[in-house]
């Protein structure tokens, strides 16, 4: 319409359309996931799994703590007689491991005091042997059961079968000594007595001790 037409209808009192309003058109809200409400605080998505499980997972009978008592051991129920039995196993197991532990102190223990009496006999030997480099006459005598020797001169060799001397292994070494020197020895160290002879003995029991019985030195024994 022109301007002049437009201008005689308000001039006979039309009013002008109204112009229409322009409305933007508001986002909607965001809508948050249902939560349940449980008993220890806080919400979790409505369908999730307790413990973190995801929802619709298949449960494995565990807690977020582990299986329920009622479910180890294949889903059966320990009775009173594995019990029982379980705790017969542990008590025989402790005690054999204490019977062990004991075992090994005391074979400990006895190694010691055996190295202990073996250096105090060293030390008791010093300056007793009466072993002589010029003597011929091997006597020949059982020992760790091999058969050993030593060599004594024709007086030694007589005072040896009588007993008034005896024979000592120290550090791999058969010392010959005195009587006296030898039961001292065998109070410090039993095991270090090599020949001890003992003169009420019946004659013949020591076949080594008759000064004719000569062994040859390259017999192989």
């Amino acid at each position: 319409m022109s301007d002049s037409l437009k201008d005689q209808l308000l001039g006979l009192g039309f009013k002008a359309a109204p112009k229409p309003e322009r409305t933007e058109r508001k986002p909607e809200p965001k809508r948050e996931p249902k939560r349940e409400h449980r008993p220890s605080g806080g919400e979790r998505p409505q369908g999730a799994k307790p413990g973190g499980g995801k929802p619709g997972a298949p449960s494995d009978g565990r807690g977020p703590r582990g299986p329920r008592p009622d479910q180890r051991g294949g889903g059966k129920p320990r009775t009173q007689e594995e019990i029982d039995l379980g705790k017969a196993y542990a008590l025989r197991a402790e005690t054999e491991k204490r019977e062990r532990i004991a075992a090994e102190q005391a074979k400990q223990e006895a190694a010691r005091v055996r190295r202990e009496a073996k250096a105090k006999l060293d030390a008791f030997l010093v300056g007793k042997a009466l072993n002589d480099a010029a003597a011929e006459h091997a006597r020949h005598f059982p020992y760790g059961g091999k058969i050993k020797r030593i060599h004594v001169t024709p007086d030694q060799l007589k005072a040896l079968n009588a007993g008034e001397l005896g024979v000592v292994q120290s550090n791999g070494r058969y010392l010959l000594v005195t009587a006296a020197v030898l039961a001292e020895a065998k109070a410090l160290f039993p095991d270090a007595v090599a020949l001890e002879v003992d003169p009420n003995a019946p004659p013949g029991s020591d076949e080594y001790a008759d000064p004719q019985y000569q062994v040859p030195d390259d017999l192989v024994w």
